[in-house]
């Protein structure tokens, strides 16, 4: 017999069996993801969730879809949250420590509290890489921030008001654009796709049945 537990979506109560995660509980329980989430047709770090435990004072953050259903919890979605990116041309700006203080001054603030890689899903270690935006040193920023999918959760916490994920984007994309050295083979390719060398296959790849193309994939080779 599989396990059921009673789990509390928006306040109203379901039972669902207990080695779902929180996302395919939801479904199980009648609910239909449709959009937002990246596996779910959308992009990947919607699935943001608040919960508690029945009988237990505090209030956690997770991800949706890596965090398992527990008997008495109390489910709420966040597929939004609203983080602050400001508006800004990358042709237009440049990799000096400047930009960070004109376009996103409330790091400055930061108080070191490291609520936000406390919160992190991903075990980024956000405060570290603010640190590195701070005094400019965006290659390490990049690094740090690199497996950030933007979910909120970080800047959910912070006393500062810090969009972290924005800050760690910038900084990734002066790397990319500034700092990192260039690829010739990258550039290349682009170069390949847009005088169409590769329009025939893209378009007999088009009209491959969706098996046929999971196939490809998964016995894909991979360039080392």
């Amino acid at each position: 017999m599989q396990e059921m537990v009673n789990i509390y979506v928006y306040g109203k109560k379901y039972s669902v069996p207990g080695d779902l995660t929180i996302m395919t509980a939801m479904e199980y329980a009648g609910y239909q993801l449709k959009r937002g989430c990246g596996c779910r047709h959308g992009f990947c770090g919607a699935c943001a969730t608040i919960y508690r435990i029945k009988g237990k004072n505090e209030l956690k953050t997770c991800l949706a879809c890596q965090t398992q259903v527990e008997d008495g919890m109390y489910i709420a979605s966040l597929p939004f949250y609203p983080i602050d990116k400001r508006t800004y041309d990358i042709e237009e700006i440049s990799a000096e420590q400047r930009v960070m203080m004109d376009l996103y001054p409330e790091i400055y603030s930061c108080v070191g509290c490291n609520a936000c890689t406390k919160g992190c899903p991903q075990d980024l270690n956000v405060m570290q890489y603010i640190a590195y935006a701070q005094r400019g040193d965006f290659k390490k920023c990049a690094e740090e921030s690199f497996d950030c999918i933007g979910c909120g959760i970080c800047a959910s916490r912070c006393p500062a008001g810090i969009s972290h994920p924005m800050v760690g984007e910038l900084a990734r994309r002066l790397n990319g654009k500034y700092i990192a050295p260039k690829s010739e083979h990258v550039k290349n390719r682009v170069a390949e796709i847009k005088e169409g060398k590769f329009d025939d296959l893209i378009e007999q790849v088009m009209q491959k049945p969706i098996e046929e193309m999971q196939e490809l994939y998964n016995n894909r080779e991979i360039e080392k």
